[in-house]
């Protein structure tokens, strides 16, 4: 299978450039947050035609609370996102948060309720099971591939090392600005007043729109490259932060709306068809939670908006080029555009 001039490297920062001014954490990845692990099962056969998965992110507080402070931004609502209602009106995330692709979510759901369940040591009458979703159906050609077993293995691996990236999880299957794209992470940590904070991001990257890059425009046709994805605009793309410190509902809630704000950095085309969705959360529970002075919540910000851009360029240099049986090619970024 062609690589078309992938190099070495898989990671922006392993070829000297850099977003932004403020130093990654030890792993560059949303784990790098204290409190968070990450789980993925992939669902990866060419034979049949099959690329999807899950992506698990599990807040360790939840061992304890019955839930922890959560935000959620709706960019663009043409998508589905099980127990989003609730997430806003209550900024509280009860549950995980699984990715999977759009007829997987409610199958997702139904494990992940099942999983809580079994966990339980009181009586549990009520649940709000949190699960985000990608069209992949222009590379995936089952539409429902996930299985409750699936969603289960992603959630029993989850830890806190190295994140995955590219085809992988819930981003298997997933196209990004004309390319083959996927699952990105990145983190920050931030000098806030009072001691540094960690932030971290992971980005389910499939949306429309022409790459932003490097001070330039990567368009695949002008490599010679056929674009990736459906013709007609659709996508979806659901960013998830996190951070170590006990939020506000409504500060996660501003913290979420600048996930989905920073794919615009790379040429998200927030298109009619693109389901676009931001969740930040604290992994972190207090009966006082923090107030972040104007100051330090504009770090956290850019904080945000930097680790969003380096994810989901990274989610594009670590993914793979895919052929279908049925002929369709998505095609890898070329590690090449970055040495030019």
């Amino acid at each position: 299978m062609a690589d078309h001039g992938r190099g070495r490297a898989t990671r922006l920062r392993e070829t000297g450039r850099t977003v932004g001014r403020m130093a990654p954490g030890p792993l560059n990845a949303i784990t790098d947050v204290p409190g968070l692990r990450v789980g993925q099962t992939t669902l990866d056969d060419a034979e049949r035609g099959v690329h999807s998965g899950v992506t698990a992110l599990v807040p360790a507080a939840l061992d304890e609370a019955a839930a922890v402070p959560a935000g959620f931004h709706v960019a663009n609502g043409y998508g589905k996102f099980v127990g989003a209602t609730q997430l806003m009106e209550l900024t509280e995330l009860e549950t995980p948060v699984l990715l999977t692709s759009t007829l997987s979510a409610f199958r997702a759901a139904d494990a992940l309720v099942g999983w809580v369940l079994d966990r339980a040591t009181t009586p549990v009458t009520s649940l709000n099971p949190v699960v985000g979703e990608i069209n992949d159906s222009w590379l995936s050609a089952q539409p429902r591939p996930v299985t409750e077993a699936h969603v289960r293995a992603a959630l029993d691996s989850a830890d806190a090392g190295p994140v995955a990236m590219g085809n992988v999880g819930g981003g298997t299957g997933a196209c990004a600005l004309g390319f083959k794209a996927g699952i990105g992470s990145a983190s920050r940590v931030v000098p806030l007043d009072g001691g540094p904070v960690t932030v971290g991001v992971l980005v389910q990257a499939n949306m429309d729109g022409d790459l932003r890059m490097a001070g330039r425009t990567v368009l695949p046709e002008d490599l010679g490259l056929e674009r990736a994805g459906h013709t007609s605009p659709r996508g979806s793309c659901v960013v998830v932060v996190a951070l170590d410190i006990p939020s506000t509902g409504r500060q996660l809630e501003r913290i979420a709306a600048r996930g989905t704000l920073a794919l615009g950095r790379v040429g998200a085309a927030f298109s009619h068809g693109s389901g676009d969705y931001g969740l930040a959360l604290s992994t972190r529970v207090a009966e006082a939670p923090r107030v972040l002075a104007p100051a330090d919540l504009n770090l956290v910000f850019t904080a945000v908006l930097d680790g969003v851009e380096e994810a989901v360029i990274d989610a594009l240099l670590a993914a793979r080029t895919v052929r279908t049986p049925g002929g369709r090619t998505a095609h890898a970024l070329p590690h090449s555009v970055l040495l030019d």
